[in-house]
């Protein structure tokens, strides 16, 4: 009897377990039938070819089923396949992309590749992020159990100096320069505080004699011209700080002045340690003693910490992309576009953030018990920063129009991310629109309004004033916010994550916790008093360990735009991937050029530096 052959190729990951020894059979389905249940007998390695055969044509293959049983006297086991192709006796080929495991003997179902729109657990090697391990390859095991005060700064430097970046190294040597200080509000780890001041807040009675005593500039003119800039921590007010080595620990809510030179420098002109102006809480200047200044500097620095480790890192990268990841795995079949789009920039999203409950922020995790904000101050912080995060402020053209930073000279965060924002947004809209040709697809696509009804309730809480949509309307409203999502996850994880030990290895830059009161009147500060208020040894052991850990590129790190499970197979999808990576490599060299002449060289977001997901 004359068959009808159809020629399998399996593909098993690259991955370690990824093969498998039990039985693996599989099953097509077709429009106009389906094939019996076939035993790939000898499947094995990266390929393996079979042939199933039909007595009749099955049509036009639209899904697999994949089951696996395990043999007698051997256990169960995993099996990682990547996809599986298909060629039909007319010489078509469908492909099945896969990707995920199967640990069970259950059957499983997967759809064909070419994108459809209908309307109606991967393995991280966990010892790598045990904090143990952190701790030992900066040779600091040793300190972790000290909780002596540091007696002077050289104690600190030969710390400091058995694990230094080119950066971190710069940040030694400077750390105490009044522009360095300014640079870093604008591109180290925390870009998204500062904001152009036209107006002084009525709690920060800075006048013109204070921060122009030579009346070489005018505060009130500077302000209109637009060369005065504000960071206000007062997200930090009234936090309860945590005890650490019996100690109780300070966190302040700083007001800090800067001022935009003709030189193009950004420096600090005026610091106020608390929210509430008063005679015990002096406005500190420049012209102070050094210490009185430096000190003033150090709790700034101490504030911006908690001000970015749990507002513009944990909570708007880590987790806005679950929020995004979740309600993509409940809602978004695998042969969805958005699926396709989205699942690359989802990868060790929910693990790597499964482990930072588990050993960072739960009680006994690092954070909780090596920081100011640590426990109770640490939820208070969050829930204040998500009540006052908008959609505007998650989209950069909008934010940086919004904070008044568009003519701000040397601003790298700014220059760069918005050229990847207008990449991605290409990149997306190119996606989207060949799939939904109107607004009414779009309309009437259930699933995605579903996934971002999801985002909407659990993600914010069902608080329209954040102007994040509850339905899409219209193709460019969806091409933005997916856009926003692939940002999130990518480039504004890694401005805001790659730099940690760069800014915060040397612990005087960036202290996680101090451990004395600001002072409340000017003259009592000296190198002992400093020193008496940093963090001790095992609290900066600590610090300087986790962000050495969260700053690594992860063991199998994914740079944006590379996908290497193949979900799109269509021709127009996959010719608009090759146009976006040649977009990024193109940006990735221009910002190497740049750098080549820059003192500081800016590389968070340089296309080849940046994962495509949150992954560490």
């Amino acid at each position: 009897m004359k068959t009808v052959d159809y020629k399998v190729a399996v593909y098993t990951g690259d991955l370690v377990g990824a093969t498998t020894l039990n039985n693996v059979y599989i099953k097509l389905v077709g429009t106009d039938g389906e094939s019996q249940r076939k035993w790939l007998i000898g499947l094995k390695g990266a390929v393996s070819t079979f042939t199933v055969s039909c007595p009749t044509s099955l049509g036009k293959l639209v899904l697999i089923q994949l089951d696996k049983q395990r043999l007698p006297l051997i256990p169960e086991d995993s099996w990682f396949p990547a996809k599986v192709e298909v060629e039909s006796p007319g010489g078509d080929t469908y492909k099945f992309p896969i990707y995920r495991w199967i640990t069970d003997s259950e059957v499983h179902h997967f759809r064909e590749g070419t994108g459809l729109l209908k309307f109606a657990y991967l393995t991280l090697l966990i010892s790598s992020l045990l904090l143990f391990y952190s701790l030992a390859e900066l040779n600091l095991k040793g300190l972790a159990a000290s909780q002596e005060s540091w007696s002077n700064i050289d104690d600190i430097n030969r710390v400091f100096w058995c694990k230094q970046t080119a950066l971190s190294d710069y940040v030694q040597e400077h750390w105490k320069e009044d522009d360095f200080f300014g640079y870093q509000f604008l591109n180290g780890v925390n870009p998204m505080l500062i904001r152009r001041c036209s107006v002084l807040p009525s709690n920060f009675p800075v006048t013109n004699d204070m921060v122009f005593p030579n009346h070489r500039f005018n505060l009130a003119q500077e302000m209109k011209n637009g060369n005065i800039f504000l960071c206000d921590y007062k997200r930090l007010d009234g936090v309860k700080t945590s005890i650490i080595n019996e100690k109780k620990q300070y966190l302040m809510a700083p007001l800090v002045l800067l001022h935009k030179t003709p030189n193009d420098k950004l420096m600090p002109i005026a610091i106020q340690l608390k929210q509430t102006a008063s005679d015990d809480n002096p406005i500190f200047l420049p012209t102070d003693s050094e210490y009185d200044w430096l000190t003033a500097k150090i709790f700034v620095r101490s504030a911006e910490f908690s001000e970015h480790q749990l507002n513009v890192h944990l909570l708007r990268t880590h987790l806005l992309a679950e929020a995004f990841a979740v309600s993509l795995l409940r809602n978004i079949p695998m042969v969805h576009p958005l699926y396709k789009l989205l699942i690359p920039h989802t990868r060790y999203t929910l693990q790597i953030n499964y482990l930072a409950r588990l050993r960072l922020i739960s009680e006994t995790g690092v954070f909780t018990k090596f920081t100011a904000s640590g426990g109770e101050g640490m939820l208070n912080i969050l829930r204040r920063s998500l009540s006052s995060m908008t959609y505007r402020s998650l989209c950069i053209p909008e934010d940086i129009a919004d904070r008044g930073l568009k003519t701000v000279p040397n601003f790298y965060y700014r220059d760069d991310g918005l050229r990847l924002w207008k990449i991605i947004h290409r990149f997306v809209q190119g996606i989207l629109e060949h799939y939904y040709k109107n607004d009414t697809e779009v309309q009437k696509d259930s699933e995605l309004q579903k996934w971002i009804g999801d985002i909407f309730e659990h993600g914010f809480l069902s608080q329209p004033g954040t102007g994040i949509p509850q339905r899409f309307t219209t193709v460019p409203e969806l091409v933005k916010f997916v856009t926003m999502v692939i940002f999130t996850g990518s480039c504004q994880h890694a401005a805001v994550n790659s730099g940690q030990y760069d800014y915060g290895g040397w612990m005087p830059n960036t202290p996680t916790s101090l451990q004395q009161p600001p002072p409340t009147k000017k003259g009592t500060t000296n190198e002992a008093t400093m020193l008496k208020t940093f963090p001790d040894v095992n609290t900066t052991a600590q610090g300087m360990a986790t962000l050495w850990l969260l700053s690594k590129q992860s063991s199998d790190f994914v740079p944006l735009g590379q996908y290497p499970e193949e979900h799109f197979t269509e021709q127009i999808p996959c010719q608009l991937i090759k146009d976006f990576q040649a977009e990024l490599k193109t940006l990735s060299s221009e910002i190497k050029e740049r750098n080549s002449a820059l003192e500081i060289k800016y590389t968070y977001m340089d296309p080849a530096e940046v994962e495509n997901s949150v992954a560490i």
